[in-house]
């Protein structure tokens, strides 16, 4: 095999694991562990339940693309993953999803404790299960998804603290509140592909769009009490407060934008609402980053 071979192969096996989600949960993990840890922080552990995390994060995407591989073939965003492109066979993929998630799920048991390898199961069984088969059943899927897709930072704490308390229950209400919002604006802006491939996403059956923003603007309303509660429970100081809270009325404001421009169905704006949508996905994409940052800096 050649080296260019090579590298376009390695690329693909990188692009199967969804290093966007992967790389998010990566980084909610170590937040988490950071906070709950009680003094300095164990590098090894620390670098071992990162690279677990990773591997499953990873695997879980891996397979993921593998059961939906035909649906990705249908959607414009998806159809050129190794899979549906015809870069890889789905043997390979379901392999090596399989492989790397075990691996990860062993790693975490081994490198922290039981209660984080379960977690890790838990998040592959409801990810895998439930969480992907309903997406072409029903739109409730994408707020089951959202249990999985908030555990990371609970499986962080319990890493480095043990058990889940309540700073664990913040962080998962935190991450559980922001993926709507987010996840909502992503399928309002890929809802002809959604619809295209079968997909029951909220986004396909709300002509006009005024469901999933005024949904995004209550769950952002949510995150910002969730945030603030950090304060509350003394697990931060002032300081993280009001940058949360600046934070928080920047990302609500451009919820509030989507949801002004929706309710109608018209070409013209239909275009301005696709504007508005993308606008509060990329101001989810600065406002968890930046959350995480400020606990961190906060801890120091």
């Amino acid at each position: 095999m050649s080296r260019i071979a090579t590298v376009s192969r390695i690329t693909d096996y990188l692009e199967l694991m969804k290093p966007e989600l992967t790389g998010l949960s990566v980084l909610t993990t170590l937040c988490g562990y950071y906070l709950a840890s009680p003094g300095e922080i164990d590098v090894l552990r620390f670098l071992l339940v990162a690279i677990g995390t990773l591997l499953v994060g990873g695997g879980l995407g891996a397979l993921n693309q593998y059961i939906e591989r035909h649906y990705d073939a249908m959607m414009r965003r998806t159809e050129h993953r190794p899979l549906p492109a015809g870069r890889m066979s789905p043997a390979s993929a379901r392999w090596f999803g399989i492989t790397i998630l075990l691996v990860g799920i062993a790693l975490l048991f081994a490198a922290s404790n039981l209660l984080t390898g379960s977690l890790a199961l838990l998040i592959s069984g409801i990810y895998l299960f439930v969480y992907t088969p309903l997406k072409r059943v029903t739109s409730w899927s994408t707020i089951i998804g959202g249990i999985p897709g908030a555990l990371p930072p609970v499986m962080g704490w319990t890493a480095a603290g043990g058990e889940i308390a309540t700073g664990a229950w913040i962080l998962f209400a935190i991450l559980f509140c922001w993926q709507i919002p987010h996840f909502y604006a992503l399928a309002w802006m890929y809802r002809k592909d959604y619809a295209r491939a079968g997909f029951e996403m909220l986004a396909v059956k709300d002509e006009g769009g005024s469901r999933s923003s005024l949904q995004s603007v209550l769950f952002i309303l949510a995150l910002i009490v969730a945030s603030i509660s950090l304060s509350v429970a003394g697990l931060a100081g002032w300081w993280y407060t009001v940058v949360a809270l600046v934070l928080g009325a920047g990302f609500l404001l451009y919820g509030y934008i989507f949801f002004r421009f929706s309710g109608s169905a018209a070409v013209s704006h239909t275009s301005v609402l696709n504007q508005t949508s993308r606008r509060l996905f990329f101001a989810s994409l600065i406002y968890l980053p930046g959350l995480m940052l400020v606990m961190v800096v906060d801890k120091l």
